[in-house]
């Protein structure tokens, strides 16, 4: 983790320092003059370009700086972690000369590896701290090193006392690498048993994880139980349902070819226990790395796409995903993936052509139009996408409770085109499918509260989604305005200030909060609050209510029903 922290206190530094570098263009390291000076220019343009997340650019600028000063091992760390992530042979160089630093020494060890020095692997895996998250996965790094040298007993004898705990946190993870171990070495009864211990043992839903299970499964004749750990892995995953048709084909191949394939999947497992720590600088470190051990582990990609996107780097996600073929068995997966990602830096026209392609290469599959839906949906286009939605349920063959959040987009996508008819007719069904859906509750409670409909069921439900999201302030804003509907004028103040003290940045909650300290005779407050909605970007409907009230003598404290449809959607994630 130290190497985490230091980039995150790099990038403070380059802010800090980001004042006092030129702006009239900048000079990259191989541009600049020789001697000292020279290399702590570099140095600090180094570091402005990382701070930008320009990582390519601060690799050429440390590498140069370095040739003024060869051994500060700051500089060192810097340009090994930039190097590292932009894929640079000069990385492996760099980590040997920092034999103190976890995440240089896991790129050594893995270079170790792809050299066929099991034995030196082997000796810097053993030297990893036990402590933290890459303690964890210490004992699989030299499992596999041992492995690679052909200890094939000794790596899963050194697995087997955490295996053995029937409760242990690690035992799934290290039955499954112990059970791919011994499935490359041809020991099939041991694989087998271990492979059983890994799918019983508790542990979250993974694509991964499903993914070597049903390939042992499939391999082993048992058709069924591959079918059913695809399955299990589609309810918490639904978007995948796409590839399964690859998933299924790829499950006749094992999962890993060679102990270097061991290594990356530790690594991934690595990488995604740090992105669930919310430590990303060191995550996207480890992912390089088990890419480098293994370039085709799309898992890994996928993960590392994420966490670019999730950064603001949506056009080094792009290019992250552009490495897999279309033979991958996660192709399909991938351009769904990419599709959002092109939405997102711009290129509308391309994410929809490829979603359409999509999903006439793939005729059964609702997956590819949802998304096309959704991607219609978020740019306003209401009719397009209830129409892509159309097409994606007519492809649902028995509809259950997963399926509810398409009957919810059509509807959603429906009223917002004004039918309000078939809006309502989807809405209930959705209910139907999920009774209890809080966004879907909270949706058609607030279309009939805002239209005076239905008032005392309208808070029903409201109430029963504020009960299982308390704290999410748009349902609680949704219960005040129904209450203020229904004439409860102390509980909808009650409830929209608490919805008002959730989200402060809402301009539709602090609207309404207005109404109701009109509603009750406080009409400055009510004025503050209107006049605060409007800076908050409000819908174009809403600001133009708000404005009308606060030139009216006697405003009417109304809300139009475009505007508050809009604020009743959740976005699904």
């Amino acid at each position: 983790m130290d190497t985490a922290r230091t980039l995150r206190r790099a990038l403070l530094a380059a802010a800090c320092i980001a004042a006092a570098l030129p702006t009239a263009g900048r000079a990259s390291g191989s541009d600049l003059e020789s001697g000292p000076a020279a290399g702590f220019t570099a140095f600090l343009s180094g570091r402005f370009a990382v701070s930008q997340g320009d990582f390519a650019t601060g690799a050429d600028d440390f590498l140069a700086a370095l040739q003024s000063d060869p051994t500060d091992p700051e500089l060192i760390r810097q340009a090994f972690v930039s190097t590292v992530l932009t894929d640079r042979p000069e990385a492996v160089h760099l980590a040997r000369l920092l034999p103190d630093d976890q995440a240089a020494q896991l790129l050594v060890g893995a270079q170790d590896a792809l050299n066929g020095r099991w034995d030196a692997a082997r000796k810097v895996y053993a030297g990893l701290s036990r402590d933290g998250m890459v303690g964890l996965v210490q004992p699989l790094l030299v499992a596999w090193s041992e492995a690679g040298a052909g200890q094939v007993h000794a790596a899963i004898a050194g697995l087997r006392p955490a295996i053995d705990k029937p409760h242990g946190r690690i035992r799934a993870l290290y039955a499954l690498h112990a059970a791919m171990i011994a499935d490359l070495a041809g020991h099939h009864a041991e694989a087998d048993r271990l492979y059983r211990i890994a799918q019983e043992a508790k542990a979250p839903p993974d694509l991964r994880r499903a993914e070597i299970l049903a390939s042992w499964q499939a391999r082993r004749g048992h058709g069924a139980e591959a079918d059913a750990t695809i399955a299990g892995l589609l309810r918490d995953s639904p978007d995948l349902a796409v590839a399964v048709p690859a998933i299924e084909r790829a499950a006749a191949t094992p999962p890993v070819a060679r102990a270097t394939d061991g290594l990356a999947e530790t690594y991934l497992s690595l990488a995604a226990a740090m992105h669930a720590q919310d430590a990303d600088d060191y995550a996207m470190m480890v992912l390089h790395m088990a890419l480098h051990l293994r370039p085709g582990l799309t898992p890994a990609r996928l993960l590392l796409a994420d966490i670019d996107d999730q950064n603001g780097g949506t056009q080094a996600a792009l290019a992250v995903l552009s490495e897999v073929p279309a033979s991958d068995p996660l192709d399909a997966a991938v351009r769904l993936r990419r599709a959002g990602l092109e939405d997102e830096a711009g290129d509308t026209a391309t994410a929809i052509a490829g979603l359409e392609q999509l999903g006439r290469q793939y005729p059964t599959q609702p997956g590819p139009l949802q998304a096309l839906g959704d991607l219609l949906k978020d740019h306003g286009r209401y009719a397009a996408a209830a129409k892509a939605y159309d097409q994606a349920i007519g492809r649902l063959q028995h509809p259950d409770a997963a399926d509810w959040v398409l009957y919810y987009d059509r509807g959603v996508a429906l009223e917002r085109s004004h039918h309000w008819p078939q809006a309502q007719a989807d809405l209930e069904h959705a209910l139907q499918l999920a009774p209890d859906q809080p966004f879907v509750l909270n949706y058609l409670g607030y279309y009939w509260a805002d239209h005076d409909q239905h008032l005392t069921r309208a808070r029903q439900m409201i109430e029963r989604a504020v009960e299982a999201r308390p704290n999410d302030g748009n349902l609680v804003d949704s219960l005040g305005w129904v209450e203020l509907r229904q004439g409860d004028v102390k509980g909808a103040v009650r409830e929209l200030e608490r919805a008002a003290e959730m989200s402060p940045e809402d301009s539709t909650i602090n609207g309404h909060l207005g109404d109701a300290y009109w509603a009750a005779g406080w009409r400055l407050e009510a004025e503050y609050q209107w006049r605060r909605a409007l800076t908050l970007n409000p819908e174009p409907d809403d600001a133009a209510r708000l404005e009308a009230e606060l030139q009216r003598d006697t405003p009417k404290a109304t809300v139009t029903p475009q505007g508050t449809a809009a604020a009743a959607e959740r976005r699904i994630q």
